[in-house]
């Protein structure tokens, strides 16, 4: 890299605008949207589309929602000709379809004969005005590109809306002067106006001008300043329909198309999720939810975003991005510990799922686009408490203590470190019944016990007096060879069950916290039992239990302090 990049780029002189009106407006209403996949897309793609592929992609724009498709370049080859016609042959009475020539009058008449018989159809003419492209790459001076683009504007009028034959079309004109953002404003108006003039809009079908930043030049707050000039210097502002078409060189297509939106435009062009030359187009996907999130139906339907970035993926051969906003893989997933915390809050707080979305660190709820809410925390060695309790909740309906969730969380990370990656939610829940020995929960019973452990068979639960109640519980290891009987004392059930287990056992039972909640709310629901036992003073250990009988759930819970004490030699022997 140079030391001194002046001496060889230079800076982009801005517009002197200072009655700018952009920056005090906001969204009200979605654009026009363009989808110009088919065309711009393609053509940049390393290896194009088949013609089953492209039938493919432009029913999912329809389904979609889109109204105007750029579909082919048909003037370039007999596939993009019979495309553009199969398109004119199968689209909806309101989809216009839309097709680029470039300003060539031969290639313009094949371009209008490729769309005989559409229903709704947009010409789209294109001419580079900025100094570097008319001196570089075509020679021409400015009067000779105003005077191109004029006469062929007046050929496209006189094959299509002047035609006879043509009448049973809805013909729209759109004019592109290409590298707009590179371009002196004044002479694109000249141009414009020109081609205006030629082509005779009006109000009921405005002219499209569209204003690329076909190569982006600038910061976002330029190219609206370029916008806002062209929409308040072009005269008869109702019989025009100003047209965005950024591309991504810098990295800010989406804020420059957002802000010039704000500056007067009605329309934008680009591709789903940003395909397109170099860095690619403008991201519609992400333009389309941005509004959404704001309150705006966008008029796309984006509920179904799995089978969208499958058919961009099969279709492009080109992988959407695990970060791209809103379709990428990872966005609605969390892996840090205290983002994983603030969204199960924020889930827990929005029970009801009724009124304004509020839930951290998720602007869309990843339901309305079709995403489920098991995707959205997972869990890692860099995850904490949050993402494994919410895995357990999703999926078994275990509303872990802060204490328990804590004390797994560690057990779920000693595993992800010996993996060395990420845990899938069925093997958390794996992870989550070994250690709390829940092999009563439904497919618990396919989990093994380890070791000498124990089983509720049986319990009987009497009153001594008023204020004692006694209990005998019926125990055995899971082989069925060995039974206990323990006998206890105490205010309630558990407290009897822990006296019974210390007389039983050659250690000390002590409880430090107890939880309780229902799963499911029939009459078949179950209870959950949460205990925390100190075993001999030093062993803080979280038991988990589960039955239709609450009692039973509580015993289970012991129980399972009880099988860990065991199994990590906190306990050693009985009392018989």
């Amino acid at each position: 890299m140079l030391p001194n990049p002046s001496e060889k780029y230079k800076k982009f002189v801005p517009l002197k605008l200072p009655n700018r009106q952009w920056p005090d407006r906001t969204f009200e209403k979605p654009p026009r949207w363009l989808s110009t996949d088919l065309r711009d897309g393609n053509q940049s793609l390393p290896d194009p589309m088949s013609v089953e592929e492209k039938k493919i992609y432009f029913q999912k724009l329809l389904d979609i929602g889109f109204k105007e498709i750029e579909v082919a370049f048909p003037s370039a080859s007999q596939i993009d000709f019979d495309f553009t016609r199969y398109c004119v042959e199968n689209a909806p009475e309101d989809v216009s379809i839309q097709v680029l020539s470039p300003c060539r009058p031969e290639l313009i008449k094949r371009t209008v004969e490729s769309l005989s018989g559409a229903k709704k159809a947009i010409v789209h003419l294109y001419l580079a005005t900025s100094d570097c492209f008319r001196d570089v790459v075509f020679g021409l001076s400015k009067e000779e590109t105003l005077k191109l683009a004029t006469e062929c504007t007046k050929l496209v009028r006189s094959l299509t809306k002047d035609d006879p034959k043509q009448k049973d079309t809805v013909w729209s004109y759109e004019f592109s002067p290409e590298t707009f953002s590179d371009s002196d404003p004044d002479y694109v108006l000249e141009v414009c106006e020109s081609v205006k003039a030629a082509w005779g809009p009006s109000k009921e079908n405005p002219i499209i001008f569209n204003l690329p930043a076909t190569v982006e030049m600038s910061t976002p707050n330029v190219y609206a300043d370029q916008i806002e000039y062209f929409c308040t210097h072009i005269s008869n502002r109702d019989t025009v329909c100003v047209s965005l078409h950024p591309h991504n060189d810098r990295g800010c297509a989406v804020g420059a198309a957002e802000l010039a939106q704000l500056a007067g435009a009605d329309r934008v062009e680009g591709c789903l999720f940003g395909n397109g030359e170099r860095t690619g187009n403008v991201d519609l996907v992400t333009l389309a939810l941005n509004l959404y999130t704001q309150g705006i139906h966008p008029n796309l339907d984006f509920s179904d975003m799995k089978s969208v970035i499958d058919v961009v993926e099969k279709c492009n051969k080109i992988p959407v991005h695990a970060r791209a906003p809103y379709g990428g893989q990872l966005v609605v997933c969390a892996f840090s510990g205290s983002h994983q915390d603030a969204i199960k809050k924020g889930f827990e707080r929005r029970k009801d799922k009724k009124g304004i979305w509020q839930i951290p660190y998720l602007p869309l709820d990843p339901q309305d686009i079709g995403r489920t809410y098991e995707a959205i925390i997972r869990v890692n060695s860099q995850s904490g408490k949050g993402g494994a309790s919410w895995i357990i909740l999703r999926n078994m309906e275990l509303d872990l203590p802060r204490g328990l969730q804590i004390s797994f969380s560690k057990v779920v990370q000693d595993a992800t470190e010996k993996k060395g990656r990420e845990l899938k939610a069925n093997e958390i829940m794996d992870l989550f019944k070994n250690e709390y020995l829940l092999y009563n929960y439904e497919d618990g019973e396919n989990l093994k016990p380890a070791g000498n452990l124990f089983k509720l068979d049986n319990y009987y639960l009497g009153n001594k007096d008023k204020k004692t109640r006694q209990l005998v519980v019926d125990m055995s290891n899971y082989d069925g060879t060995i039974s206990y009987k323990v006998l206890g004392e105490g205010n309630g059930p558990i407290s009897a069950f822990v006296n019974g287990l210390n007389t039983q056992f050659k250690s000390k039972f002590e409880v430090i916290n107890y939880h309780e909640h229902s799963l499911g709310s029939d009459s078949n629901s179950k209870a959950a039992a949460y205990i925390n036992c100190k075993v001999d003073d030093k062993h803080l250990i979280w038991g988990v239990g589960i039955n239709e009988d609450v009692s039973t759930a509580s015993f289970n819970s012991l129980l399972s302090v009880i099988n860990q004490a065991i199994r990590k030699g906190v306990i050693k022997e009985m009392n018989v």
